[in-house]
């Protein structure tokens, strides 16, 4: 029967199929028709669409088919983003983006790696996957231009706060190695004015000049920090969408501040189709990873696999919501299974916690379901916005 169904699929093609292997400087193509055969790998210089387009009609030559045969294609998310999805889409290609992560490798020895036979797998499982072999891979929820704009603000402010970081640590390791100490705030150019060592001696003359122009990149992160703060609010405040009642209705629940309501729906809530609490979790890569072999039985600990901004700020609100909401159903049950146990099964707790807090939070979000227990505040007293200000 499947031996059959093979040879149907492989002499009788309809459709094209089409991996890419995405590169900065090349891209390797592989096309094929059906199972049984390797496919033809091309290259093209990486962005050549026109190159591509000319591939892809001597392929069908190659292959046979008629010119209006259809084209299906694939390729792995990385650095190029949703870019040549988009470009595909709009020459006519169906696409589809997959999550490198999760598609299948052997288990007896690693395979050798290359673009080239990356390119020549990922067209033969692309057949499968269109023949309803779906455990091959997972495909990625790719967003509008839109929806991936929005992720903008709130991406940076977190790369800024790293490097600000980075320049504090900076000044502080360079002022501790020389003797010194001072705080790192706006006053720092007096306070490096009035450092001495104990022989009264001032500080060297570059080490002088470099703590300044540190200070000085200081002072624009911290700047450009504060106004998308203000931002930030200025769009909580005013902005008529879906997108900022959800963050406005998170903002009601005590213990969900701006930046926590912010990214969960600007990267989950606002523009993802979630279906249940399983993709939930693995969206934010708080799902288990069970061993299982014969009679050996063991949990790993959670995959990690998924949004890392999304993980960690999960993290950190459940510790916030245990201060914030003592009588919440969630706090009763942290405090019932883990708050008597040591530190190291709290810290886990609190990882069961985040997710079962993310799916109360996406049950409010899109249902209304209050989170049992759950106290609520005016949303405009957490952004210092008067009830008359707020819209």
């Amino acid at each position: 029967m499947s031996a059959t169904h093979n040879v149907q699929v492989t002499t009788g093609a309809e459709v094209l199929h089409m991996s890419i292997e995405l590169s900065y400087k090349s891209w390797k193509l592989g096309f094929a028709v059906g199972l049984g055969h390797s496919p033809r790998i091309r290259t093209i210089a990486g962005g050549g669409y026109k190159a591509l387009v000319h591939e892809i009609r001597l392929a069908k030559v190659r292959f046979k088919l008629p010119k209006d045969t259809p084209v299906r294609s694939c390729y792995e998310a990385g650095p190029h983003g949703f870019h040549p999805h988009r470009c595909l889409l709009e020459l006519g290609i169906e696409n589809v983006v997959v999550d490198s992560s999760s598609i299948e490798m052997s288990r007896r020895k690693k395979r050798a790696k290359s673009d080239r036979l990356d390119a020549s797998k990922l067209a033969t499982m692309l057949v499968r996957w269109h023949l309803g072999d779906k455990k091959t891979w997972r495909v990625v929820n790719v967003p509008s231009i839109a929806d991936e704009d929005r992720r903008q603000l709130h991406r940076e402010l977190i790369s800024l706060k790293k490097e600000r970081t980075k320049h504090v640590n900076c000044m502080k390791s360079l002022l501790f190695a020389a003797g010194f100490g001072a705080r790192i705030d706006r006053t720092l150019p007096q306070q490096l004015e009035k450092l001495h060592q104990l022989a009264n001696r001032p500080l060297p003359t570059n080490l002088y000049q470099r703590l300044l122009r540190e200070f000085e990149r200081w002072s624009l992160v911290n700047k450009q920090i504060n106004d998308i703060d203000t931002e930030r609010v200025r769009r909580i405040r005013t902005e008529q969408s879906p997108q900022g009642d959800m963050v406005r209705s998170l903002l009601s629940l005590r213990a969900v501040g701006e930046n926590s309501a912010w990214l969960l729906v600007q990267e989950v809530f606002g523009w993802r189709e979630i279906k249940n609490r399983r993709q939930l979790g693995g969206l934010a890569g708080l799902s288990p990873t069970p061993y299982n072999s014969g009679d050996s039985k063991r949990e790993q600990g959670i995959s990690k696999a998924g949004n890392t901004r999304l993980r960690g700020i999960l993290v950190e609100l459940a510790w916030s919501w245990l201060r914030y909401q003592p009588n919440s159903a969630l706090t009763l049950w942290y405090k019932a299974r883990f708050a008597a146990g040591n530190s190291r099964l709290r810290r886990i707790g609190i990882v069961a916690l985040a997710r079962k807090l993310f799916v109360a939070l996406w049950k409010y979000v899109d249902r209304g379901e209050l989170p049992e227990g759950a106290e609520t505040v005016p949303w405009a007293q957490k952004l210092g916005v008067k009830e008359d200000q707020a819209t």
